[in-house]
């Protein structure tokens, strides 16, 4: 098992169990009124501070958009390598065509959108082609068209894989991919692989599995007890489906209860206790864009996922697998599991991390991901030299 450590001083350095703690803890919520309550106000304020001060999501690149099966519009943006860098000055010197390069492309994962990749894009940014998009329904991109209407089509984790590949066709024609998917964008990377096994193989040379699950998640308690597991398990489809139906109402409750929504949020996020309160903001805030609706129309598809089969597509490239030890949302156990299917993978266990980990220890995943890119040939190796960066925020 990897430890949580690196060395490259050229870096600068989904999500189920909010819907799911908000439900389960609602047996418990008596205890939040006081909170709710008293200082609400002085709350209130703070988060207004939090978010005038934050930069987090704040970078912003090219972008684009690209048409799903179903004519959704999913919208990505582009981070290209800087014009200074050698093959940029050779190609304008001797007008040569050089190879299409690798390009690193982004998925997210459930109730977040592209911008929870911040502090990787803040290392990365001019030293890699990267992709960025935000799943259906989520972030920037539009509501399902399939989900609409009369003839209705559950969400499945298979359409997010083919989603995904109607963004590489748009935003990456050519050239060498490296995928990288946090927990439900983990999914759409095995989605991807199983729909789509010989482009894989022809065009993908290394993959990062952050946060995420090959299959078995109705097995996760979430760190309740079992019987309450068992409860939310029977009811939460039903509840949800009722919620999504009266998504403005719904709304107007999710504003007036922020307080308690945030602790939950953070609950269900971060591991560790001393998480930058800038950064647990920006957190709540992606989650709180995420429409009840689409909470709900995404729910039932974690429960029908199961993609091992298709995660040895993936076994001739690097691969990383990474995970905090105390992600209530997908427990690094199925981070283990993915490692197990993978045997020449790299297997990272973060200590004190939670589900949102690339949030919670940048540091730490930046520098696995980069060693990543570096032995899947998308940097040179000798952009990796001793010392760790401390991650910056960006302003764009």
């Amino acid at each position: 098992m990897g430890e949580a450590t690196g060395t490259s001083s050229w870096r600068r350095a989904g999500f189920a169990g909010a819907a799911i703690g908000v439900l389960a803890a609602g047996a418990a919520a008596g205890v939040a009124v006081e909170r709710l309550t008293v200082g609400r106000s002085v709350r209130q304020k703070a988060r207004l501070a939090l978010d005038a001060a934050g930069p987090y999501g704040g970078l912003r690149g090219t972008p684009g958009r690209a048409l799903a099966d179903d004519a959704t519009v999913l919208y990505y943006e582009v981070d290209e390598v800087e014009a200074d860098t050698p093959p940029a000055r050779r190609r304008r010197l001797f007008g040569r065509k050089e190879p299409a390069p690798v390009t690193v492309v982004f998925s997210h994962g459930y109730c977040l959108n592209q911008d929870s990749w911040h502090f990787q894009r803040a290392a990365l940014r001019g030293l890699v082609r990267a992709v960025y998009w935000d799943q259906r329904s989520h972030g920037r991109s539009g509501l399902g068209v399939s989900q609409g209407g009369a003839g209705a089509v559950p969400v499945s984790i298979d359409q997010l894989g083919r989603d995904l590949k109607a963004v590489l066709d748009a935003a990456a024609p050519e050239g060498p991919l490296v995928l990288v998917g946090h927990s439900m964008g983990g999914m759409t990377v095995m989605a991807l692989a199983d729909r789509y096994p010989e482009f894989v193989r022809d065009r993908v040379v290394g993959a990062a599995f952050v946060g995420t699950s090959a299959g078995k998640l109705a097995e996760v308690s979430y760190g309740l007890p079992i019987a309450g597991v068992n409860a939310v398990r029977r009811v939460l489809p039903g509840v949800l489906r009722a919620l999504g139906a009266q998504a403005e109402l719904v709304e107007r409750g999710r504003r007036a209860t922020a307080d308690l929504f945030a602790g939950l949020i953070k609950k269900y996020s971060f591991a560790s206790r001393d998480v930058d309160p800038a950064v647990a903001r920006f957190a709540e805030r992606m989650i709180e864009s995420t429409p009840i609706d689409v909470v709900a129309a995404f729910y039932p598809a974690f429960a029908e996922h199961d993609k091992a089969a298709a995660l040895p597509v993936f076994g001739q490239v690097p691969v990383l697998a990474l995970a905090g030890d105390n992600d209530l949302v997908t427990p690094s156990s199925h981070t283990e599991a993915i490692a197990d299917l993978l045997p020449d993978a790299e297997l990272v266990i973060v200590p004190d991390g939670g589900h949102l980990v690339m949030l919670e220890h940048p540091e730490a995943v930046t520098d696995r991901l980069a060693d990543l890119l570096v032995r899947a040939g998308a940097v040179p190796d000798t952009a990796a030299t001793t010392g760790t960066a401390k991650p910056d925020p960006g302003n764009g």
